[in-house]
């Protein structure tokens, strides 16, 4: 038996990887206790994606277990042992504001948990690939100080820029503002890369852009592109925060990074890094999102301006992604950014 666990379960990446895996006739032990409902509200909650999960995937186990909580992780790994194959710890607190109120809490799930996994995979599969959604909130507000130009609806680089073609891995994480969430987010991101280095295990990061896809229940404080389209669907406010509403985002479909995470599973690496994201390939400001939104909903956005931008926000975000694709050829999109919206706009007509 292989066994694959999945932190995160019921959220928007750790249900399309243990969907993912599954279709590959692996086992997969999830472990999801909804704090997405407490971060977010009853809207947010995982508990319906939970349940999908059990009633279709012949071969998954549930836990309803606390990363912060070592004794339970521990328990459950022991359980597994060495048929464990991988972990993919997509389990987190999201949100910038929301780490703001509770910093206790925010880094006691990305960094305290993050460590809990580790230490345990170590301890009880040492062979198994460590697969970590990190952020690009890694890079602060470096990006900020890249020469951008204002063009009519978004920020914008000069073509011949090094970074035009996206931001890579090479970008500094140190001496700058990351915001608690970005800062919790660094600390988990070099453990994982200390226990690749130092320990030798098989460990990568993945720094996403925007993760989104028709799975996901955004809200207004994580979940830009599902929340945008849900407010231009239902008719609810929605608020752009600074910047002239050009910031600029790249977007990734769920499906586009649980491939990645496939194709490292089956190569894996030691204390690797990867920007991942939508890149060139798929990107927005605010502006052009709302435009996207409103045509295919054929219905108009109810929102506003404020002028203050969110903390450790960027203006600008393009993930450049030719690392990942150097080491994995194989890997492709499957998504762009009309594809990503059309499928958001079907789930919520849905509901």
């Amino acid at each position: 038996m292989s066994v694959i666990i999945v932190t995160g379960a019921a959220g928007l990446i750790g249900s399309e990887t243990c969907k993912r895996f599954h279709k590959d006739n692996l086992t997969i032990v999830g472990i999801d206790n909804d704090m997405r409902a407490r971060f977010f509200g009853p809207d947010a909650s995982t508990h319906p994606t939970r349940k999908r999960l059990e009633s279709s995937l012949k071969h998954y186990q549930h836990f309803e277990a606390d990363i912060r909580d070592a004794g339970a992780i521990e328990t459950i790994f022991k359980k597994f042992g060495a048929d464990i194959k991988a972990v993919v710890h997509t389990a987190a607190q999201p949100s910038h504001d929301w780490a703001a109120r509770e910093p206790h809490t925010d880094f006691g799930v990305n960094a305290v948990g993050t460590l809990n996994l580790l230490e345990t995979t170590r301890l009880h599969c040492p062979e198994a690939a460590f697969i970590f959604t990190s952020t690009n909130k890694v890079y602060g507000d470096t990006p900020n100080r890249l020469p951008l130009a204002e063009e009519e609806k978004r920020w914008e680089i000069e073509q011949g820029h090094c970074y035009w073609p996206g931001i890579d891995e090479t970008m500094s994480i140190d001496q700058t503002k990351h915001s608690l969430f970005g800062a919790s987010k660094v600390a988990a991101d070099v453990l994982v890369q200390e226990y690749g280095r130092y320990f030798g295990m098989k460990t990568v990061c993945f720094r996403g852009g925007c993760l989104t896809g028709p799975g996901h229940a955004g809200t207004e404080l994580h979940g830009f592109l599902a929340y945008l389209m849900k407010c231009t669907v239902t008719g609810k406010p929605y608020r752009v925060f600074g910047y002239k509403g050009k910031q600029v985002r790249d977007n990734i479909h769920s499906h586009d990074l649980v491939e990645a995470f496939m194709q490292f599973f089956h190569a894996p690496r030691s204390g690797e890094v990867y920007n991942m994201g939508g890149s060139r390939h798929s990107n927005c400001s605010m502006l052009e999102a709302i435009d996207l939104c409103e045509e295919i909903s054929g219905k108009k956005l109810n929102w506003t301006y404020v002028e203050d931008n969110r903390i450790g926000d960027h203006i600008w975000w393009v993930s450049d992604v030719r690392k990942f694709q150097g080491h994995y050829p194989a890997w492709k999109y499957k998504y762009d950014l009309r594809g990503i919206l059309g499928e958001i706009h079907t789930a919520c007509l849905a509901v």
